[in-house]
């Protein structure tokens, strides 16, 4: 499938420790913010759980007593400062992009956000032409939450829409109206956003062709500059596959998720957005999510808050899950990192080939060995790649490719 509905994942792979302090390897350090230096703060807090979640988020009646919202910033800002005392004799030369997300980063205080903006920007520096991303779910910004957030310096939001058909939010147990996603987009470009970004999900049991039409319609008539557009997964552990074990609703079917995946492609292009990620279309390459565009070109990237992923110079590692454990380590002057990773060359390579076939500028045939060359050749042959892209070096996929991806990309890795 095209592409899948991804964030902070629920469950933490396996790794070597991390430091108490945190200390990277000198290796690690010398080229900081090469391709661009970002920065990821994870807020793990949702009003209610969506059955379909699998994240490291958390209600107030999940969390108890002790990492509740009212401290969160001050702890984010405390892993900060270690951050900044790791990287201290090799600071990034600016940061280009802070994204928050979540869980629903706009439950914190618009205050709370401005503070953890302005502190990223007191440790190393906003580049002058920053892009600054919040997530939100709709009913959780107001016109005047929206001015505090611009005001403060953040330049984008994306709001979690996901449909536009009260049946189908029913099944994903979401909040909001119907109504209510394309009416916060309004109310974030009157508060002067730059960019408003809607989430959509395809392929939710019950969800009919109409249905997303309907969906893409509203989005489309929003006049947003930017839509990702994601298949519904089914996770274990989540109240939507209990409900599918059960057999009180059917699981996803593959067939279905093409042909939305095709509607959006059809419905998007006409109304003027490209493609740039294989789930991700714009308005404008201005309007392109520039940090996520840092993870899918393997930049460095500094990740605040439990559970979050941090990867620089080719060390990746991800913090404790539960936020009274995060909040803990830090108390203690710790890193609240779990475990950590240094990529061969080789795995570099395998997420380089992955992430950079996503999009739309695609690979340069020049990175693949002789076996890679040999798959890439037969995609093309498949009409999975394009042929003038393939004539001038580079890999592109097709919009048959883009719903092959997966395939393909096998095809090009030893």
């Amino acid at each position: 499938m095209p592409g899948t509905l991804v964030a902070m994942p629920g469950v933490l792979p396996e790794g070597e420790s991390v430091p108490v302090d945190g200390s990277l390897p000198a290796a690690a350090t010398r080229a900081v913010g090469a391709r661009g230096f970002g920065v990821y703060v994870h807020v793990p807090f949702c009003a209610s759980r969506c059955g379909y979640c699998d994240f490291n988020t958390y209600t107030a009646e999940e969390l108890g007593g002790g990492a509740g919202r009212e401290s969160y910033a001050d702890t984010v800002l405390a892993e900060l400062a270690l951050a900044r005392r790791v990287l201290a004799d090799a600071p990034p030369p600016r940061v280009d992009t802070v994204f928050v997300g979540g869980g629903t980063p706009t439950l914190l205080p618009a205050d709370d956000l401005t503070r953890i903006l302005d502190g990223i920007d007191r440790t190393w520096g906003l580049a002058a032409d920053a892009e600054v991303t919040t997530e939100a779910n709709p009913e959780s910004v107001t016109p005047e939450s929206l001015k505090t957030l611009r005001a403060a310096g953040y330049t984008r939001i994306s709001l979690g829409m996901q449909s536009a058909a009260p049946g189908v939010l029913a099944v994903l147990d979401r909040r909001h109206t119907a109504g209510r996603a394309t009416a916060a987009a309004t109310e974030a470009r009157d508060a002067g956003f730059d960019h408003v970004n809607l989430d959509l999900i395809y392929g939710t049991p019950g969800e009919s062709a109409e249905d997303f039409a309907g969906s893409l319609e509203q989005v489309v008539a929003a006049g947003v500059d930017h839509v990702s557009a994601y298949a519904l997964i089914v996770e274990d552990g989540t109240r939507l596959a209990a409900r599918m074990r059960r057999g009180e609703l059917p699981y996803p079917s593959d067939d279905v998720a093409a042909d939305r995946y095709l509607a959006a492609e059809a419905a998007l292009g006409a109304a003027g957005l490209s493609w740039y990620e294989v789930s991700n279309w714009a308005r404008s390459e201005a309007a392109r999510c520039r940090h996520n565009l840092l993870y899918w070109i393997g930049a460095d990237w500094w990740g605040l808050g439990p559970g979050a992923h941090s990867h620089v110079g080719g060390v990746r590692w991800w913090n404790v899950r539960h936020p009274s454990a995060y909040a803990k380590r830090l108390a203690a002057g710790e890193s609240p990192g779990l475990a950590r990773e240094v990529l061969t060359p080789g795995e570099a390579h395998m997420e380089d080939v992955m992430l950079r076939l996503r999009l739309a500028s695609g690979l340069p045939l020049d990175v693949l060995d002789d076996a890679g060359r040999a798959g890439a050749r037969r995609a093309l042959d498949d009409g999975l790649l394009d042929p003038a892209r393939y004539a001038s070096g580079r890999a592109v996929l097709t919009l048959r490719g883009r719903l092959l991806a997966d395939a393909v990309v096998r095809d090009l890795l030893p």
